[in-house]
């Protein structure tokens, strides 16, 4: 049994549970820092509130030695825009100035890939080293998210022991709150997306990426970024992998990235205005889409040791989970089968 007390906070959102559980098989106490009614495994020690407040967060840091520090809005639109800026980058600060008042061994700060996204060359790898300003942004979420992780390098400039870490889209089961990435293959598994808007992004095993965050504790590079990150796919290759594993047919029709933009800009104003809730078709998803985010995975696996497991597993133990838990809400043929 370790004696390290670790804190995640945000630990009941997809990431923040396959990282809890792997801190306590690993022997860990494990705190958790987070908000009233979600979901948590009964042998963590838990505190409840936001990590906006204060009172909270002194309490959550008491005693701990690591910080993972998860804790986000992950959706791409909210109703009251300002809640981003609140929970991602304010909250943030207040993790970091609290922090700073402790002797840890780490922080590990979780960003995304996502403010990374930009034109490059067809099929290149993002670099990273390119510098981005808060005016390249895509909306909201990724303000924030930019926001968040300048305070994190900033913090860590200042003396913090802080380590970065920036996942691609996670895959895999337990997406109980699901985010965007589970909320796309849902769509089209239940046939609410008869046509897609070709992209191209980067998969990874949300159970790498947990490890992930472990390994940047102990091995990673304070004050630099490591790219959780592992399979370059375009849409339609997802597409042609989740028909293969439901047996159902994908849509076929691609959409001209100027029309999705003016749809996503319709879906968005009844949302913002008439539903006030969660749209089809985000447009920041949409403006994330106009450019390939393709990354390199060197870094993080030669440094870390970050796995590589199969992304296409784990898009079928996340699609038997979705079944299994009543999300998908027609007959897979894949059903049938068994």
């Amino acid at each position: 049994m370790s004696s390290r007390r670790s804190l995640v906070t945000g630990g009941g959102g997809f990431i923040g549970l396959h990282l809890v559980r792997q801190l306590l098989e690993r022997g860990e106490t494990v705190r958790v820092l987070e908000l009233p009614d979600v979901w948590l495994p009964s042998d963590v020690e838990v505190v409840r509130g936001s990590v906006c407040d204060v009172d909270t967060v002194k309490k959550a840091l008491m005693g701990v030695h690591r910080v993972y520090h998860l804790a986000a809005n992950s959706n791409l639109w909210a109703h009251d825009k300002n809640e981003f800026k609140r929970t991602n980058y304010e909250g943030t600060c207040t993790v970091l100035q609290e922090a700073g008042k402790h002797n840890l061994e780490v922080i590990v700060h979780t960003s995304t890939e996502s403010i990374l996204a930009g034109k490059v060359p067809h099929k290149a790898f993002i670099n990273v080293a390119n510098r981005k300003s808060i005016h390249d942004m895509p909306g909201p979420y990724c303000r924030s998210k930019f926001l968040a992780e300048q305070a994190a390098f900033q913090a860590a400039e200042n003396g913090l022991p802080i380590v970065v870490v920036a996942p691609a889209l996670p895959v895999g089961p337990g997406d109980h709150s699901i985010t965007p990435p589970t909320r796309m293959i849902l769509d089209f598994i239940n046939s609410q997306m008869p046509a897609y808007l070709e992209c191209g992004f980067n998969l990874i095993d949300v159970r790498d990426v947990a490890t992930g965050h472990i390994l940047a504790a102990e091995h990673g590079q304070h004050g630099k970024r490591y790219n959780l990150v592992n399979e370059n796919i375009t849409l339609s290759e997802l597409l042609r992998m989740i028909e293969s594993i439901t047996g159902l047919a994908m849509p076929k029709i691609r959409i001209p990235y100027l029309i999705a933009l003016i749809a996503g800009a319709i879906s968005e104003f009844f949302a913002d205005y008439v539903t006030h809730s969660q749209p089809r078709a985000p447009l920041t998803g949409v403006r994330l889409a106009r450019y390939p985010m393709y990354f390199d995975s060197d870094k993080a696996v030669m440094e870390l040791g970050l796995p590589q497991n199969s992304v296409y597993q784990a898009l079928i133990e996340e699609i038997e989970w979705l079944v299994d838990q009543g999300f998908v809400k027609r007959q897979l043929p894949m059903q049938q089968q068994v």
